[in-house]
C-alpha cells in the first residue's frame, strides 16, 4: 500500500505541471523551446509536405490517421518478415511467419503490444529498434492527437473557417464550411518531439543507471555451474533494452524486450527500477487528465475527469491488493507460481492493477498466476478501459461514457440532453450505440467461437480458468492492453489472425467515432447555460457517470465473468 501511495502521489504531483505543459504544446502556443524543437519539427513537415498551421475537418483528419497507420503497418510487417537478412541481428533471429508478422504489426500499431513471440529470441536488434520501438513512440501520440481533435470539436472547433476547396494540396483540407479540428501532423509531431522523446531519454538514463542493459553488442556466453546438465552453455540476451522499456512504459505500450517482460531481472533489476516503471505507466495518462482543463479552459472539467478516474483507480487497486494478499484464496501456495519472489504478491498485484487501468499491459508477474478475483479486477479494468486508459485513448473512451451519461441523465430528469451547450440528438446517440454494442459483440463473439472450437485454442486449462484465459486474451486485444493469461498457446495462426481483427476493431472505431460525434456537436448552435441546464461538472454527476460505467460493464459481461474467475474462486474455496 505504501508503494501505491508513493506511485500515485508522484504521478499526481508531476502530472499537474506536465498536463499544463502538454496543453500548451497541443494548443500550439509560442514557447521558449520553439527554436530548439523547430530544428527537428520543420524538416519533418517538409519531408511530409504539410503545412502544420492548416486545419482539417474530421474526414481529412481521420483519413490521414488511417493512411499513416496503413503505411507504418506495412513497413513494420516488412521488417519483421525480412529481419534475418537485415543488419543488427547478432542473435540470428529468423524471419517471422506472415501471420505472426501481421499480428505483431497490428498489435504495436494499435498501441497494444500484445506479444505472441518472445522478443529476445525472435526479433533482431533492428526489428526491436525500428518496428517495435518506432511504433511505441508514434502510436501513443496518435491517440493523443485524436482525443485533442475530439475536444476541439466538442468546444466548437479550433476556429470556424471556410476553407477554399481548391487548396487541398498535400494535407487533404476539409470541405467548405468544415469544422477546423486542427492539423493531424502537428498534433502528432509536436508532443512526440517536445514531450515524449525527452521523457523517454530521461527514463532510459535512469533505468540504465539501475542496471538495465543498453548496448548493441551481442550477449555474453555463460557456462552452467552443473556440468551434468544437457545445456553446456547459455547465451545471455542483451541489447538496447533500456530505451525500449522507457518507451513501452511511458507510452502505455506494454510489451517487453524479453518474453517474461518486466519480471526478468535484466529488464527490471531493482526495487527502484520497479517503482520508476510503475510511475511511468500512469504518468502521461494522469497528465492528460490534468491537460483537459487547461486545454479547454474549463477547470471544473479537469475535476470531473480526474476525480472520476482517481476514484475508480483507488477502488480497483484496493480490490486487487486485497484479493492477492488477504482474500480467502490468497493463502494458496500455488498462486506464487509465476510471481517474482524478490518482488512479492503485493507488488505484483499493484503492477497488475495499474497496467490494466491503463492500456499498458506490461507485467512483473504472470497474470495467469494471479488469484481468481485479482484476474477479475484486471478484466474489469480492461472492460471499462477508461480508469486512466491509454494516452488519449482512455480520455476518448471516457468522453463516450460522458456523452452516454448526459443522454441518460437528460432522459431521467426530463431535460434535453446537451453537453457544453450543444444538444445530443439521434445521430450522435446512434454512433454511441455502435460503440457500446461493438465491445460485447466482438469480445464475447470471438470468445464463444474459440471455446466452441477447442482444437483451435491451444488452451492449457479446459475448466473455469480456461474460460478466463480465452476471455482475457480477446478483452486485452480489444482494450488495446496487451497483457495475457500466458497458459494460453497463442502462437498459432488462429490466435494471430483472430486477435489481429479484434485489435483493429478495438482501436479504430473507438478513436474515430467519438471524433465524428464531436464534429457533429461542434457544428450545432451553442445554447447559453441556464437554470435548467444539466450541470455535469459536479460530484453528483461524477457518481452518476461511474454508475453508468459499472452498470454497462456488469450487464454485458457478468455471465461470462461468473463462469470464469468467480467460479474459479469458488472452486478453490471448495477444495
Amino acid at each position: 500500500m505504501i508503494e501505491f501511495v508513493t506511485v500515485l502521489g508522484l504521478a499526481l504531483v508531476l502530472g499537474w505541471p506536465l498536463g499544463r505543459y502538454l496543453a500548451a504544446v497541443m494548443r500550439g502556443e509560442p514557447m521558449r523551446g520553439d527554436r530548439l524543437f523547430g530544428w527537428v519539427e520543420r524538416p519533418l513537415y517538409r519531408l511530409l509536405g504539410v503545412d502544420p498551421a492548416q486545419g482539417m475537418g474530421w474526414k481529412a483528419y481521420a483519413g490521414v490517421f488511417l493512411l499513416s497507420n496503413l503505411v507504418l503497418g506495412l513497413l513494420a510487417m516488412g521488417i519483421f518478415m525480412t529481419q534475418a537478412w537485415l543488419p543488427l541481428n547478432p542473435n540470428d533471429a529468423p524471419n517471422m511467419r506472415w501471420d505472426l508478422a501481421l499480428h505483431t504489426a497490428v498489435s504495436f500499431l494499435t498501441n497494444t503490444n500484445q506479444q505472441h513471440y518472445s522478443g529476445q529470441a525472435q526479433l533482431s536488434y533492428l526489428a526491436q529498434m525500428t518496428g517495435i520501438v518506432g511504433l511505441q513512440v508514434i502510436t501513443p501520440m496518435m491517440g493523443l492527437a485524436l482525443v485533442v481533435a475530439t475536444l476541439r470539436g466538442l468546444f466548437g472547433g479550433r476556429k470556424a473557417q471556410v476553407v477554399n476547396p481548391a487548396n487541398t494540396a498535400n494535407t487533404g483540407q476539409p470541405e467548405s464550411g468544415a469544422l477546423d479540428l486542427g492539423n493531424y501532423w502537428a498534433d502528432v509531431i509536436r508532443p512526440t518531439v517536445r514531450v515524449f522523446l525527452p521523457l523517454c531519454l530521461l527514463l532510459s538514463l535512469l533505468l540504465t543507471w539501475q542496471g538495465v542493459p543498453s548496448t548493441l553488442a551481442g550477449g555474453p556466453v555463460a557456462t552452467p555451474l552443473d556440468a551434468s546438465v544437457t545445456l553446456k552453455e547459455q547465451k545471455i540476451p542483451l541489447g538496447p533494452v533500456a530505451p525500449m522499456v522507457a518507451a513501452k512504459q511511458l507510452g502505455t505500450n506494454g510489451g517487453g524486450w524479453y518474453g517474461p517482460n518486466s519480471a526478468v531481472p535484466l529488464e527490471n533489476p531493482t526495487p527502484l527500477s520497479n517503482l520508476l516503471q510503475m510511475l511511468a505507466i500512469i504518468l502521461l495518462p494522469v497528465s492528460v487528465a490534468f491537460m483537459v482543463g487547461a486545454f479547454s479552459g474549463r477547470k471544473k472539467f479537469t475535476a470531473l475527469v480526474l476525480g472520476s478516474m482517481l476514484l475508480m483507480s483507488l477502488a480497483s487497486t484496493g480490490l486487487a491488493l486485497w484479493s492477492e494478499g488477504h482474500s480467502s484464496s490468497a493463502a494458496d501456495a500455488a498462486l506464487m507460481e509465476g510471481k517474482e519472489v524478490r518482488l512479492g504478491a503485493d507488488a505484483s498485484a499493484l503492477w497488475a492493477a495499474l497496467t490494466t487501468q491503463t492500456s499498458n499491459g506490461s507485467v512483473n508477474a504472470m497474470h495467469d498466476s494471479l488469484a481468481p478475483l485479482t484476474g477479475l479486477v484486471t478484466l474489469g479494468n480492461m472492460l471499462v478501459n477508461a480508469i486512466w486508459g491509454g494516452i488519449g485513448c482512455g480520455l476518448q473512451q471516457f468522453l463516450v461514457y460522458l456523452l452516454l451519461s448526459v443522454f441518460l441523465a437528460g432522459l431521467m430528469t426530463g431535460r434535453t440532453p446537451e453537453l457544453f451547450g450543444r444538444k445530443i440528438e439521434a445521430p450522435e446517440v446512434k454512433l454511441l450505440a455502435v460503440l457500446v454494442l461493438l465491445q460485447p459483440l466482438v469480445v464475447l463473439g470471438f470468445t464463444a467461437l474459440t471455446l466452441a472450437l477447442p482444437s483451435l485454442t491451444g488452451n492449457s486449462n479446459p475448466a473455469f480458468h480456461g474460460i478466463s484465459q480465452v476471455l482475457y486474451e480477446y478483452t486485452s486485444a480489444f482494450a488495446n492492453n496487451g497483457s495475457g493469461f500466458e497458459g494460453l498457446g497463442d502462437a498459432t495462426s488462429w490466435w494471430n489472425l483472430s486477435c489481429a481483427v479484434v485489435l483493429a476493431l478495438g482501436r479504430y472505431p473507438a478513436l474515430i467515432l467519438p471524433l465524428v460525434i464531436a464534429a457533429s456537436l461542434g457544428r450545432k448552435r451553442l445554447a447559453p447555460e441556464s437554470a435548467g441546464t444539466l450541470q455535469v461538472e459536479t460530484p453528483t454527476f461524477a457518481l452518476t457517470l461511474i454508475a453508468v460505467i459499472v452498470i454497462l460493464t456488469l450487464l454485458q459481461f457478468m455471465p461470462v465473468l461468473v463462469l470464469g474467475p468467480v467460479a474459479e474462486h469458488l472452486s478453490m474455496l471448495a477444495r
